[in-house]
């Protein structure tokens, strides 16, 4: 089997900024203020995340969306090594983890998690979730540390899976509308059975009280893990900061969705990108995220 995604914009060696900034603009905005020397290694990451994220909305069955996880897989775990010298991208990732002696395991976990993506089945408890965005938004985040401070990676662990879990439900809160149409249901199935839902009764969008407060309690699972970054957050050396900016975003997104409740099935709640910027320029400037 060939290279997947060869055509895409991350495979025609351009600039790494301009890939990033055309597939996902706020991880691109923070990238922007962090520290210059490490911009090209994060955003290699970053694009892979992309890459692997955006594999269901480029196929029409999950049987190649599984064989183009598996190709990812193979080789950010050392193989494929002609067909990821090929591809711009995969040869980058794999440069880098050689150079930087990366550690594997959580690039391969993601391949893995994002297999739930490509499924209709829904998110069946908190737990679950938990782990699921573990393995995908709190990798990244814990690989972006290793990369600016790899000597603060063991003790980001805890700052980066409750700031991943937060950052995982304020993105899967703006992609509501995609979601719904879809027919995928990322809100935990015991949160939705606590306010009067299931999977099926959220899709049909019939019950907006009910709906409502599932969106609020699913805003409020982010805030939990978001307070419980951010008091991790202090025990991390400065260095290791820069890597959690794009988790600065996350708390508009739950006060837009708090706000308004079921119409996050039509409106995305997304703040606009003038407030993103500036939310994201106080945080590097010291600022909480």
């Amino acid at each position: 089997m060939g290279a997947p995604g060869q055509g895409g914009s991350q495979a025609q060696g351009q600039n790494l900024l301009e890939d990033l900034r055309a597939v996902d603009i706020d991880r691109y905005l923070s990238l922007l203020l962090m520290p210059d020397h490490v911009r090209d290694d994060l955003a290699t990451l970053m694009l892979f995340n992309a890459e692997i994220a955006a594999i269901r909305d480029r196929i029409r069955e999950a049987l190649p969306g599984e064989i183009r996880l598996q190709w990812w897989h193979d080789v950010v775990s050392g193989g494929r090594v002609g067909e990821a010298e090929a591809h711009p991208l995969a040869s980058r990732l794999v440069e880098l983890i050689d150079r930087r002696a990366m550690p594997v395991a959580p690039l391969a976990g993601m391949c893995e998690a994002r297999v739930f993506d490509l499924y209709d089945d829904p998110m069946p408890d908190r737990g679950s979730y938990e782990g699921y965005a573990g393995e995908t938004a709190s990798a990244l985040l814990q690989m972006s540390v290793f990369v600016l401070a790899p000597g603060a990676a063991g003790e980001a662990a805890t700052a980066s899976g409750h700031a991943g879990v937060a950052q995982a439900i304020a993105g899967h809160l703006m992609m509501l509308p995609i979601t719904q149409k879809r027919g995928q249901v990322f809100i935990p199935g015991d949160l939705l059975a606590a306010t009067g839902l299931d999977r099926d009764s959220l899709l049909e969008a019939g019950n907006k009280d009910r709906i409502d407060a599932a969106i609020r309690a699913f805003a409020g699972l982010g805030r939990e893990h978001l307070a419980k970054a951010r008091s991790a957050f202090a025990e991390l050396p400065h260095g290791a900061r820069p890597a959690y900016l794009p988790v600065a975003l996350a708390e508009p997104v739950f006060g837009r969705a708090e706000s308004l409740g079921s119409r996050c099935l039509e409106t995305p709640p997304r703040p606009s990108q003038m407030k993103r910027q500036w939310r994201l320029w106080r945080a590097s400037r010291g600022g909480r995220i």
